[in-house]
């Protein structure tokens, strides 16, 4: 691990995301829309984690370490309105996968929320959202025997069993359905055209 101070820098980034979120869900505001502190802290963390990318290639375990490898995931799952950088890490993040250098559960993710955001299916069922019965329940994807493959595959539990957790977790930090369901539908189409991710 050759770049301490650089792992160091990725942590505290993650850090302040995290700590930022925990306040959010103290005030029983994480449910109420994308914030717009958290927005300005998402957008400013992976401008930073960019520059990082740009002088040491992507944070792999061997360069970082694995607790900074994983906060530099998370930052990347994070930076919702950078499409641009999103797409730039998950080719990164799929060559360190095969170089085993990377957790690949971390790439499921990235490549289903990026996919999310485009509008296509997921392949691993690892983004979840409001459905109209007022449930999280898993955004479209194709196949539920092959995305229970591919989740095996990776380690992961069933999509049925992740589904109970996600459904727990809400509850646990009060999260609950959009006041207007339809409206919150319109605003993310529109967020999704702005941002860049779809036409």
């Amino acid at each position: 691990m050759g770049y301490k101070s650089i792992a160091e820098k990725i942590i505290a980034l993650k850090r302040a995301d995290l700590e930022f979120r925990e306040k959010l869900i103290q005030n029983g505001q994480l449910g109420e829309g994308y914030n717009e502190e958290m927005k300005k802290l998402h957008n400013r963390n992976a401008k930073t984690l960019n520059d990082l990318i740009d002088t040491i290639g992507y944070p792999t375990i061997d360069k970082v370490g694995k607790e900074a490898s994983e906060a530099a995931w998370l930052i990347i799952q994070h930076s919702i309105e950078q499409p641009r950088f999103m797409k730039k890490c998950v080719e990164l993040l799929e060559t360190a996968v095969n170089e085993n250098k990377a957790d690949p559960k971390n790439l499921a993710y990235l490549i289903d929320r990026i996919a999310v955001f485009e509008g296509k299916p997921q392949l691993y069922g690892t983004q979840f959202d409001w459905n109209e019965k007022g449930e999280l329940s898993p955004n479209p994807f194709d196949n539920l025997t092959k995305v229970n493959e591919r989740r095996k595959s990776i380690r992961l539990n069933t999509l049925e069993e992740q589904t109970e957790i996600i459904r727990r977790q809400a509850q646990n930090e009060n999260q609950s359905l959009p006041v207007d369901f339809e409206k919150r539908k319109r605003e993310i189409e529109e967020w999704k055209k702005n941002v860049g991710w779809t036409k």
